[in-house]
């Protein structure tokens, strides 16, 4: 009988390439909040994936990008940069339709990192016609000695099922770390502050979800079911008004959005309050970071 394995697995790659939407899809449930705009995941999110074989711990991490000239960015950065250096094996998550100079930034990450890597070729429905793919496959190679290159479609779940195979063999001989039944290391709290930022930024199309943040400061969970009041921060006034919305319309949008994924989610009735208040240039203050619930590394 083998051994039980068990490991960290950093997912890793520029923003909006796809690293959240893998993780939920490899997990089957939502672990991380996913927008089409960059810079969507800002936190160190463990997803623990429990089999009778293996427990893969994947660590899905902020995009590595170049533009760190805000405090938030620069700790974005240092978290994923941390993340690789922990790490028992490595997905590397690029577009399969093209490259950029971001993906060569996180690449020269890659070259000093001593976990072996696998490279991720994500988004493989989008690539016509196929055989570009074989060219795509080709040029990965030559970037990097790769310990596997792999063709997925986290949106579509296309190969998925011989990757999370394959990952054991990449771990530690190790009992689990986590319980069978933990899925993230995350809190409600801290879920429920997410949900909420993501109809946020689903819904305002401006520069503005990059400006704002949210905080759960009340959670409350009775036989009536669960009371969350939320603080959502901006850093400027104008910005408030952008958020609340004529009479108050974004604000009820994203509150009747969040509060009904988050009932359905946690199986209870949700009682969902919302508030916007300033905090001027919080996103690039680390005080400020550290006190709205943004790890220091």
């Amino acid at each position: 009988m083998s051994e039980h394995r068990c490991g960290l697995v950093a997912v890793v790659g520029r923003p909006n390439v796809g690293k959240s939407t893998f993780i939920n899809a490899v997990m089957g449930r939502k672990i991380s909040i996913v927008t089409a705009k960059p810079q969507t995941t800002r936190h160190r999110i463990l997803a623990v994936h429990s089999a009778a074989e293996a427990q893969i711990i994947f660590v899905d991490t902020p995009g590595l990008h170049r533009k760190a000239g805000k405090a938030m960015n620069r700790l974005m950065n240092r978290t994923a940069a941390n993340a690789l250096a922990d790490a028992d094996l490595v997905l590397f998550v690029s577009d399969a339709s093209r490259w950029t100079s971001e993906d060569d930034d996180v690449l020269k990450r890659l070259k000093i990192c001593n976990a072996p890597v696998i490279a991720l070729l994500n988004k493989v429905d989008k690539v016509h016609p196929k055989e570009k793919l074989l060219d795509s496959m080709a040029l990965m190679s030559a970037r990097l000695d790769f310990a596997e290159i792999v063709p997925v479609s986290a949106l579509k779940h296309d190969n998925l099922d011989e990757l999370m195979a394959m990952i054991p063999r990449y771990l530690p001989e190790s009992p689990p770390l986590f319980p069978e039944e933990m899925h993230t290391d995350r809190s409600n709290e801290f879920q429920a502050a997410e949900v909420i930022r993501e109809k946020l930024t689903l819904l305002l199309h401006q520069e503005l979800p990059y400006g704002l943040t949210v905080q759960v400061e009340r959670y409350l969970v009775d036989e009536h079911g669960i009371t969350i009041n939320a603080v959502i921060w901006v850093e400027r006034d104008s910005q408030k008004g952008m958020v609340v919305g004529k009479s108050g319309n974004v604000l009820k949008k994203v509150g009747r959005a969040a509060r009904l994924e988050l009932a359905e989610e946690l199986q209870r009735p949700v009682h969902l309050e919302l508030w916007v208040k300033v905090k001027s240039n919080w996103a690039d203050n680390e005080k400020d970071l550290l006190s709205l619930g943004y790890e220091a590394p």
